[in-house]
């Protein structure tokens, strides 16, 4: 039994983990059709943000909540405005764009930080089970996905801000002919994916430690995931999260991690084989 309640906490928690990694993609790729492939090192200075903040004797909650968010949304800001806003709608382009971001970033922190593993002390313990034990600490970023993603359908869904959102990405001209700056509308959206990569950088600074390099790891599993999902960046995102990472999470504990990253891509790929859509390509349309 304790092994049962182990289990599903831990997939619980990877669950969280693989949504947070994948919701900044998910906004600036899955909405704003801009394939980032810097989101790797978006993640990284998030983690960095968050250690160098906790070090200055900033509290750990406010580093991961505020610090991290705010200053990757700055960074991202700036690369919009000098390089991503003169290539919407020109995927290629993009790609090989933030390709050399995410190199010019990866060589900026190594001068800066060093090529080595920097961290931060987790700020819970763990609780015991039987005779197994998990991490309070990934409990709590099981809730605040939870809250973060309901917030999002809601402000998507049902506010205004969200439908100029939604109707600036589907038709900007359309949306420019009613009064909205579309320029600016993108400019937004960049910057909220940009802090979502770096909240998820700075919980992610407390569990895996920060390495210039880091991003590597993180960007091939946030573009499967969103993929994965489909059309819906949410609803896709959260449905396509909880599949991948539990049976990622399961093939990992019979066998090894690396054989779980192999299943999980796997698990993708026939995935993307019956539904070349998406999770959410054929159901859920018009979720946010």
């Amino acid at each position: 039994m304790e092994f049962a309640i182990t289990t599903l906490l831990n997939v619980l928690a990877a669950i969280a983990n693989l949504a947070l990694i994948s919701s900044g993609l998910a906004v600036i790729f899955g909405m704003m059709r801009v394939i980032n492939l810097a989101h790797g090192e978006f993640i990284m200075l998030g983690g960095f943000a968050t250690i160098y903040a906790a070090r200055m004797g900033i509290n750990i909650w406010i580093a991961i909540f505020v610090v991290s968010p705010l200053f990757v949304a700055a960074v991202g800001y700036v690369l919009e405005r000098l390089v991503i806003r003169h290539l919407y709608g020109r995927l290629v382009d993009t790609m090989l764009a933030t390709w050399g971001l995410s190199l010019a970033l990866i060589g900026a922190a190594t001068m800066i930080f060093g090529n080595r593993v920097e961290g931060v002390a987790a700020p819970l313990g763990g609780v015991s089970i039987g005779q197994y034990s998990i991490s309070l600490y990934g409990q709590v970023e099981v809730w605040v996905v939870l809250v973060l993603f309901a917030a999002g359908y809601l402000v998507l869904k049902y506010t205004e801000v969200g439908l100029v959102a939604r109707a600036t990405m589907q038709n900007p001209a359309m949306a420019a002919s009613l009064g909205v700056n579309p320029s600016r509308v993108y400019s937004f959206t960049f910057c909220v994916g940009a802090a979502l990569s770096g909240l998820a950088g700075g919980f992610l600074a407390p569990l895996s430690g920060v390495v210039p390099t880091m991003g590597v790891a993180y960007v091939a599993r946030a573009f499967i995931t969103v993929i994965t999902g489909g059309l819906s960046i949410l609803v896709g995102t959260a449905l396509s999260s909880s599949l991948l990472a539990t049976i990622g999470t399961v093939a990992t504990l019979f066998t090894t991690p690396v054989v779980g990253d192999v299943v999980l891509l796997v698990a993708a790929i026939v995935l993307l084989r019956l539904l070349p859509k998406g999770i959410t390509g054929s159901i859920f349309r018009g979720a946010p």
